[in-house]
């Protein structure tokens, strides 16, 4: 959290417990410089400087107390709103440290990293090798069917005929969706690899987990 969000929280802070402040005891004195640079000294709260630190002396000088700003609801808002994301940011901070430990644990050097790679990628190669060998199955008994509804030409194709086409393509069409599919799912395989191996080259150079940005999605 930066010095300026823990100044300004406890400032809001403070000046919630404070409130408007009441009148020095003891003949204490307010003492505040206002915004021309001007000194005020009053022996109560000085309402014009309530934006300001207040210093309350002794009548010897010593320091008795220091009393905060007095923010408006807006301004306390902020802070908060600050304060929050300070939070937030320091949390993040932390996961991405982890993310990077464990990234060059899991991965101690590139070898290791490509091997994680064919494994992800074996899977999606293997379905694609049965969709087409799908494929070819039903080009053969698409051209059968071809061949046969050709003793037709001229005349109405028979309905079972017919639908065993339509039956053929359907299948044809689902294989070469599920192509496209796994195909699809294989770049973003690869995409996330190379994110996680341009991360890992620098973290094997020497880079402290935590310093290359928010841990990919």
């Amino acid at each position: 959290m930066s010095r300026l969000v823990v100044a300004l929280v406890a400032a809001v802070f403070g000046a919630a417990s404070w409130g408007q402040a009441s009148p020095a005891r003891d003949g204490g004195i307010y003492v505040c410089t206002d915004d021309d640079g001007k000194l005020i000294t009053r022996d109560r709260y000085i309402a014009e400087c309530r934006h300001k630190e207040q210093r309350v002396l002794n009548r010897d000088g010593s320091l008795r107390m220091r009393v905060p700003p007095t923010f408006t609801l807006e301004e306390r808002a902020q802070a908060e709103a600050a304060e929050r994301a300070a939070r937030e940011a320091q949390a993040a901070l932390q996961d991405t440290v982890k993310y990077d430990r464990l990234l060059k644990t899991r991965y101690p050097n590139e070898a290791a990293h490509r091997r994680a790679r064919e494994a992800a990628l074996s899977a999606s190669r293997d379905a694609v090798h049965s969709a087409e060998a799908r494929l070819r199955e039903l080009a053969v008994e698409r051209k059968k069917l071809s061949d046969e509804s050709e003793f037709y030409r001229g005349r109405m194709v028979p309905a079972h005929l017919k639908q065993q086409i339509d039956g053929n393509e359907g299948q044809a069409e689902a294989q070469r969706n599920s192509i496209r599919n796994i195909e699809g799912e294989q770049q973003r395989i690869n995409k996330r690899f190379d994110v996680e191996l341009e991360r890992l080259r620098r973290l094997w150079k020497g880079a402290e987990p935590g310093s290359l940005g928010p841990a990919p999605q």
